[in-house]
């Protein structure tokens, strides 16, 4: 939908749930033992203790997702014995994809260690725990991920604020359905340092731009801090940023100029461990897509409310801004993303841009809903027939799909 990069910045984003979902059937067991099995054959059985719980950062495998929620549940309530569980994994969205099939596997195994513990957690306690916990396996994520598992319903998009957790209900235009593309290349967010540099590097923005207006800029994390702290609109932040920050990268001596600290409180007291060895930081760039982004999904949820007969063209040319923001400024795209929706765009989507963490995954796209019979068929034409990679995930790859709801559990009478 809207939103893309601005939940960790303390930003409300406007996502809606797939119908694509994660399952995990789940048995207790009197050992305590805690074994996995998932239904694809790709992702091997997993064992361990469930009282001595080590999730290797290093490590992003499957399982480690599972023992994040698992984990979140173990320390929220301060429990020291826990009982084992068989559990298997099935699910139909696809991994690596922008389609936060991660965060629906940690939010799915928190949701039924809950329920096996028979303990109870509001929707909203539950998104707050599976967010902090996905961290674990080294992701310095938003909420918006495990926000949306849980609060979404059938029908309706979400505008997500945090500070406190809250969802509102975004009713769509009718006359138009958001078709998902795959680009078919793959990026876990996990095990890479670009989603972490982002992050790095909007908390530096945020530093920086709090200085240069006189804030106490080192108690300050979030872009969103700053605007709150000086009261001025969203457009006023993008004319302060224009004014305080360069368009050349930072080196790390000039940041600490900035902010008249040495090199050593920089990487110690600032820097995460998975960004400490970065030379470079585009603190203008990241802060103007923040800031642009963020006013989008106020203009979105408007427009939704407002509904003129034009809102799907209004729509789409906030998605159309939003992808070339993601592409120009935050620079989470790539290039086959980038001809995917410029296919998309070419047969007849009025908005589309990528969705996700982005540097691949998926796009999605906002079409007439009397044109997408013949708007699939060319996509998949232009895009997946000629390549035999793409062709064999096209099942998963290419659909439209209704805003879905949240997690539930299914107990056996």
């Amino acid at each position: 939908m809207t939103g893309e990069h601005i939940d960790y910045c303390g930003y409300s984003v406007l996502p809606m749930a797939v119908e694509q979902d994660m399952l995990i059937a789940v048995g207790p067991v009197k050992t305590q033992t805690l074994q996995l099995a998932n239904t694809d054959p790709l992702y091997p059985d997993f064992s361990t203790t469930a009282n001595n719980i080590c999730i290797d950062k290093t490590q992003p495998l499957w399982h480690n997702y599972f023992l994040c929620g698992f984990k979140g549940i173990q320390e929220h309530f301060g429990l020291t014995q826990l009982p084992g569980m068989n559990c298997l994994v099935d699910g139909n969205i696809p991994p690596s994809s922008g389609l936060s099939s991660s965060s629906a596997l940690v939010c799915c195994a928190g949701l039924v260690t809950l329920t096996v513990l028979g303990m109870r957690l509001s929707k909203v306690e539950l998104a707050e725990i599976c967010a902090k916990s996905e961290r674990y396996i080294g992701t310095e994520g938003g909420g918006m991920d495990q926000s949306i598992s849980f609060l979404a319903e059938e029908g309706t998009a979400k505008l997500i604020e945090f500070s406190p957790l809250r969802a509102t209900d975004v009713k769509l235009p009718s006359g138009a359905v958001f078709v998902i593309a795959n680009s078919c290349v793959e990026m876990n967010k996990a095990a890479t340092s670009h989603f972490n540099v982002r992050v790095m590097e909007c908390r530096l923005a945020a530093k920086v731009l709090a200085k240069h207006k006189g804030l106490q800029w080192d108690k300050v994390l979030r872009l969103e801090e700053v605007q709150s702290e000086l009261g001025i609109s969203l457009e006023e932040m993008l004319l302060v940023t224009e004014d305080a920050l360069h368009a050349e990268p930072y080196s790390r001596e000039e940041i600490c100029k900035c902010l008249g600290i040495s090199l050593e409180e920089l990487r110690t007291q600032i820097l995460s461990p998975n960004t400490q060895g970065e030379l470079t930081f585009k603190l203008y760039q990241r802060a103007k897509h923040v800031y642009s982004e963020a006013a989008r999904v106020l203009q979105f949820k408007q427009v939704c409310e407002a509904a003129p007969d034009n809102a799907v063209q209004l729509l789409g040319e906030l998605m159309n801004q939003s992808h070339r923001s993601c592409r120009d400024m935050y620079e989470c795209s790539c290039p086959e993303l980038d001809q995917l929706v410029d296919i998309c765009r070419k047969f007849g989507a009025k908005g589309s841009r990528l969705t996700g963490a982005g540097w691949g995954g998926c796009t999605v796209s906002l079409v007439p809903a009397d044109t997408l019979s013949s708007f699939l068929a060319s996509v998949h034409e232009a895009y997946y027939q000629g390549n035999m990679s793409r062709l064999a995930r096209e099942k998963h790859s290419l659909f439209a799909t209704k805003p879905g709801g949240g997690a539930l559990v299914f107990l056996e009478a």
